[in-house]
């Protein structure tokens, strides 16, 4: 009987490994009569086999997914009317920070506004502790709720010699206002190559907190969107993949982008909350939802999203907006820890946004202590 069995046992294995790679029909013939005569060290070619096979698949392979086609999960959508507070409540929800000034708004500007969003209750959206995620899925709130329980899916390495996250920016050149006012220009187009004032600055922040807290974090500032917009995720996806390829220790990939928050009549408003006595942007968190097979690992995604906000929300209180959770792709198949954020808008202030960068960091560095 043990040999029956370590011969099915073979069979088993050889069916597998014929199944990834692309043998002769010769070569399974040679395989499976290798079981009768020498059936250990079959067994050893066999794990080598499967062992490469799963070497190949670390990385998954690059999904061709058209960005310019809203189906393809590259938009995000606008926080709903439950979340958002009236001005004047935005206001006194932010006391300890100062308003937006006030004053005459030039001729052919836009108005500029704050305000405070707040974590969602009811149906579609499901607590992850001290915030919430909102759920625009087909999936129930009921095992969007469970799988958020389960425990995250990688484990980082404090202290360690090798990398075990990575920051970078899909759209890069992604920036903010340089100064605090209550109107904007609506010829600004809230882009800038110089690394000093777009998302790399943010991200910047982000890294520092991270590796001062021993969390080996490497920064990408690659101007995945420059010269042209269209393709940015592709280009983003070949950055990854070679830092994936580079570096296999690297569990987590945050994608760190700003929103852009704009009303019909061209008046842009800002995401703020009143952290410490200063004025904080807030954060959103993106977290895909697979669609067709191409986002398998979401729900591991989605505990690590869940987990990251609960700790920003509980550390910070009114920090984040709701973590979006949607059908939306943004590369989020290339490791179990795949996430965007974003980091206010494009009406924060530069500063309000990199404070949020020191804070997210922070927290995400606690989380990381837990274990």
């Amino acid at each position: 009987m043990p040999v029956l069995a370590g011969l099915l046992t073979l069979a088993t294995l050889g069916s597998t490994a014929f199944a990834a790679p692309s043998f002769s029909i010769p070569q399974a013939a040679a395989y499976f009569s290798s079981i009768l005569c020498a059936p250990n060290a079959a067994l050893a070619a066999t794990r080598r086999v499967l062992d490469d096979a799963m070497d190949e698949d670390a990385v998954p392979a690059a999904q061709p997914i058209d960005e310019d086609d809203p189906e393809a999960g590259f938009w995000t959508v606008g926080p709903t009317e439950e979340e958002m507070l009236p001005q004047s409540e935005a206001q006194s929800a932010s006391s300890g920070a100062s308003s937006v000034p006030d004053g005459p708004i030039p001729e052919g500007m836009a108005p500029l506004l704050e305000a405070h969003y707040e974590q969602g209750a009811g149906a579609g959206y499901v607590s992850s502790g001290a915030a919430t995620v909102r759920n625009s899925t087909d999936l129930p709130d009921s095992e969007v709720a469970a799988e958020m329980m389960q425990t995250l899916p990688f484990q980082v390495e404090l202290n360690s010699a090798e990398p075990q996250v990575l920051i970078m920016h899909t759209h890069t050149t992604e920036t903010y206002e340089l100064e605090e006012k209550n109107w904007c220009d609506p010829a600004f187009s809230a882009r800038s190559t110089d690394l000093s004032v777009n998302m790399a600055a943010v991200g910047a922040e982000m890294a520092a907190q991270l590796n001062a807290a021993g969390v080996n974090t490497l920064h990408d500032t690659t101007l995945h969107d420059y010269p042209s917009y269209n393709g940015s995720y592709a280009k983003s996806n070949a950055t990854v993949r070679s830092y994936l390829e580079r570096y296999p220790s690297i569990k987590v990939v945050l994608d760190v982008h700003r929103d852009a928050i704009q009303r019909d009549d061209g008046t842009r408003v800002k995401p703020v909350a009143d952290i410490g006595g200063m004025k904080a942007a807030q954060v959103m968190i993106i977290c895909g939802a697979d669609v067709d097979g191409n986002l398998p690992n979401f729900k591991q995604n989605l505990r690590f999203a869940s987990r990251w906000q609960d700790k920003m929300e509980s550390m910070f209180p009114g920090l984040t907006r709701p973590v979006l959770f949607d059908y939306r792709y943004y590369n989020q198949d290339l490791t179990t820890g795949s996430l965007l954020i974003e980091m206010g808008g494009h009406a924060n202030t530069l500063e309000e946004a990199k404070y949020s960068g020191r804070l997210v960091g922070q927290a995400l560095a606690a989380l990381f202590a837990e274990g």
